[in-house]
């Protein structure tokens, strides 16, 4: 397994949305065998500048240990989602 950080900016709705659209997105990676290690709710905030007509953002952080299937999957799904912004995911490396 490998070492990956996952930073994902959903649409500001009211805070049962987020928490539903975050649990469901952590599940995709624990589904499928991947290990959160470490996780961080930076919150609501003001974008840059407007993507897909959206001027605030949620931002959410995870660390996990996964295999590239898994990431692969997480990827997908973030695409497909319509309250997914922007997701980037990186592979850490090993130290």
């Amino acid at each position: 397994m490998n070492k990956y950080e996952i930073m994902f900016i959903l649409k500001s709705n009211e805070g049962d949305a987020i928490k539903n659209e975050v649990s469901e997105l952590k599940a995709i990676i624990t589904d499928m065998k991947g290990v959160i290690t470490d996780e961080k709710e930076i919150g609501n905030r003001q974008l840059a500048y407007p993507i897909k007509k959206e001027l605030n953002g949620y931002y959410y952080v995870i660390n996990c240990d996964a295999d590239k299937e898994t990431i692969a999957e997480f990827d997908r799904k973030a695409r497909i989602n319509e309250n997914v912004i922007r997701h980037l995911i990186i592979r850490l490396d090993e130290e």
